[in-house]
């Protein structure tokens, strides 16, 4: 797959943007992933005072998150100019319905704390509708990138069952960090929440596992000529694995709670969300093993669409100072408001 006559410069650079990029997309995955599942498990709260404490738990975090985000599509435009006008232009409408969402929730997040009593549930459901619409909306992005952005009614479909499955990952993400972000009644219907959740994502990935060679006759050969089934076979039986642990590990941890013995739990309360955690991570070498070098499956590759050797090393010299501040920044965030969740206020 890799061209003969690339040398130098020329080959690796844009396998280190590649990477770089990937890194930056599996970071906002994961950090804004769980806000978004935070915000899309808000309508099951047992009261008002939960609601208060899942948007407290959050707060210091959520908004930080999403510059990830920035800095993979940032990458994606000044080191792939080609592949970004064709990715965003077949993506237009997934994309502005997740800026959308992102959008309503950052309004929302604002006006349900200064709202007047009668008004806040109103912004308690903007916060769901627009976590929900972000988090579907990428799984669409997800799934319409494996077909080559082919808009069948049956990609569609597809796309849309990725959606929902993504979903449900972050509501496992969201109801891990929950978990480890509380305490009391709060903590042990997290835990509730993540069964369920692990089901719907569990559920996805397989759909996802089983549907995506089926819609490229490419990722099928990658994934099912000989040796190569053998040598990728542990990821689908790690996940299988994992999938197992985490129903067990879940029900037992709900168990516990609703006993009130807590003494031992809180040792390891953050079990769920590194299952989660894990789950993503195998998806995704999974997916980045299926698409690799393409960035727009079959049609433009990583060395097709990478801007000139020149342009990529004085880029590359402004992401070897963006990507650790923004790194070093969110270990001292998280570090600050490490622990339990106390109540959000602008006082």
């Amino acid at each position: 797959m890799i061209p003969a006559e690339l040398t130098g410069e020329a080959l690796w650079l844009p396998l280190i943007f590649m990477m770089l990029m990937g890194v930056s997309m599996f970071a906002y995955v994961i950090l804004d992933g769980y806000d978004l599942g935070v915000g899309m498990l808000l309508p099951w709260a047992g009261s008002e005072a939960e609601r208060d404490l899942m948007i407290a738990s959050i707060g210091p975090f959520w908004d930080a998150n999403e510059t990830w985000l920035v800095l993979g599509v940032g990458i994606l435009l000044v080191a792939f100019p080609m592949a970004h006008g064709v990715i965003l232009t077949s993506l237009y409408l997934p994309v502005a319905v997740m800026l959308a969402g992102l959008i309503l929730r950052g309004v929302a997040f604002d006006f349900r704390v200064k709202a007047r009593a009668a008004h806040k549930p109103f912004w308690d459901r903007a916060f769901f509708v627009g976590s929900s619409l972000a988090a579907l909306s990428q799984g669409i992005m997800l799934g319409l990138l494996v077909t080559a952005f082919d808009h069948s009614p049956l990609n569609w479909l597809f796309a849309l069952g990725i959606g929902v499955g993504l979903a449900g990952g972050y509501t496992l993400l969201g109801a891990g960090w929950l978990i480890m972000k509380s305490e009391g009644a709060l903590q042990t219907r997290a835990a509730g929440w993540a069964r369920k959740a692990l089901l719907v994502a569990a559920f996805g990935i397989a759909g996802v596992s089983l549907a995506t060679p089926l819609v490229s006759p490419q990722i099928f050969a990658k994934w099912f000529s000989f040796p190569n089934i053998l040598a990728l076979a542990p990821i689908p039986l790690m996940t299988a694995v994992l999938v197992g642990l985490l129903f067990i590990f879940s029900r037992r941890l709900q168990a516990d709670l609703r006993a009130g013995n807590t003494h031992g739990v809180e040792r390891w309360v953050w079990t769920p969300f590194a299952g989660a955690v894990g789950l993503f991570t195998l998806a995704f070498f999974g997916l980045a093993y299926s698409l690799f070098p393409w960035l727009v499956l079959d049609r433009i590759t990583v060395w097709d669409a990478a801007s000139a050797p020149e342009s990529l090393k004085i880029i590359l010299w402004g992401v070897l100072v963006v990507l650790p501040a923004i790194l070093l920044y969110t270990v001292y965030a998280y570090r600050v408001f490490w622990g339990k969740t106390e109540g959000l206020s602008y006082e």
